[in-house]
């Protein structure tokens, strides 16, 4: 009877052996396990954090592109705005001379047979003159004004005691602006 408890505690020595082995095992396996999770997690927590820089990039472009566009159309807005504004002044400057032969023609003195044509000539130049008013053209104010570097331009000067100084004295040209832009400073004498 010996022999068989002698063979069945080396049985069960054999099977707590076994039991120690496989529960060694899992011990190792598990701390292999958890040193390949931390590479893995590691290198997932670098390519997370590489995903992250690459989106927040991606926004910071995204934000750049559309403040760009913003501007784009802003500058697009007040660019049809400004057109709108001043579609009138190539053809203002084209009529410009004309309407300086008008009032040169208006000025002259012309005999009594010749007043019904000048009646005519001073009908269609208030029509010119009209026709610009409503599209914003107005003159530059000149004489006895003081001068101004942005709507007038001084061709001469004069010296009179009795006016005072930086006045314009006389007109030589007229000048024009459409709006609040000039077209054409006026041409002036100023006192010294």
């Amino acid at each position: 009877m010996e022999e068989k408890s002698t063979d069945k505690v080396m049985e069960e020595n054999k099977e707590n052996e076994v039991e120690q082995e496989v529960i060694i095992d899992e011990e190792i396996k598990e701390q292999n396990l958890s040193s390949d999770d931390e590479a893995v997690t590691d290198d997932l927590h670098k390519e997370m954090l590489q995903l992250q820089q690459e989106k927040d990039e991606m926004y910071q472009r995204l934000l750049r592109i559309q403040a760009e566009y913003d501007n784009f159309k802003k500058r697009t807005q007040k660019e049809k705005a400004a057109n709108q504004k001043y579609k009138a002044q190539d053809l203002v400057t084209e009529l410009l001379p004309a309407i300086d032969n008008f009032d040169r023609a208006l000025q002259t003195d012309v005999p009594e047979e010749a007043e019904s044509y000048v009646e005519g000539i001073s009908m269609v130049y208030r029509q010119l003159i009209d026709a610009l008013k409503s599209q914003g053209v107005v003159e530059v104010q000149t004489v006895g004004e003081e001068f101004d570097p942005n709507l007038h331009h001084a061709v001469m000067q004069v010296e009179d005691s009795e006016k005072p100084s930086n006045i314009i004295v006389e007109e030589l040209q007229k000048g024009y602006m459409l709006k609040d832009r000039v077209i054409r400073p006026a041409m002036v004498k100023v006192n010294k």
